[in-house]
């Protein structure tokens, strides 16, 4: 069931579709005005994708970002999100995101971008999904944006010989997420990926 509201900005929309994966997960869509011309997928999709609505007006091109929604109980969020803990539980996670969220986008807005106008975003646990999708399927996701990631996922000893573009960022009150960020940065620029990482003054949290 599709379900639709206003963005908070002048322009675009939201769109909330529910699937059967998980007994009913959802994923929430901004969609832009104007066609987009890059989309951005995340996990956490019912904060992460509420950002969309920040690009209008900024004069970038017009940006979609497809959020699917975290597990409630946040013990299982984390096995979605990272592939260490639960492998078969992320499996199924990934194929969900991979296959049913990129289909119906695909078939919705009849939307095919090529890796370089597609990224993958994440925040805390679901930034460790967005370098682990990143990794995994570089042909798909061009470029990571990851924020504060955890330490549920830390780098491969060897990372694949294409890796995508990354964008990290960490608070200087939160060592330990900054720590991690860190150590991404350094990996992803030794497998030869061009990588900007941003150390902010904030700490954990939605505010940051």
């Amino acid at each position: 069931m599709e379900h639709r509201s206003r963005a908070d900005a002048a322009s675009g929309e939201f769109i909330t579709e529910t699937f059967e994966y998980d007994g009913g997960r959802q994923a929430t869509v901004y969609v832009p005005p104007d066609r987009p011309e890059a989309i951005v997928f995340a996990g956490d999709g019912e904060s992460l994708s509420r950002w969309g609505a920040d690009l209008a007006g900024t004069g970038l091109p017009a940006t979609m970002v497809v959020g699917v929604h975290r597990h409630a109980d946040e013990t299982l969020r984390i096995h979605e999100y990272s592939p260490g803990f639960d492998p078969d539980r992320f499996a199924a996670h990934e194929a969900f995101l991979m296959q049913d969220v990129r289909a119906w986008v695909a078939t919705r807005w009849g939307l095919a971008m090529p890796a370089e106008r597609t990224a993958m975003l994440g925040v805390s646990a679901s930034g460790e999904l967005a370098l682990a999708m990143g990794l995994r399927h570089p042909d798909i996701f061009g470029s990571v944006m990851c924020a504060s990631p955890g330490a549920g996922y830390p780098p491969p000893e060897k990372l694949p010989a294409h890796v995508p573009r990354a964008y990290l960022v960490g608070g200087t009150q939160e060592p330990f997420f900054l720590r991690n960020a860190t150590l991404w940065a350094a990996a992803l620029v030794k497998a030869g990926a061009t990588v900007a990482m941003k150390e902010r003054s904030g700490s954990h949290g939605d505010i940051f």
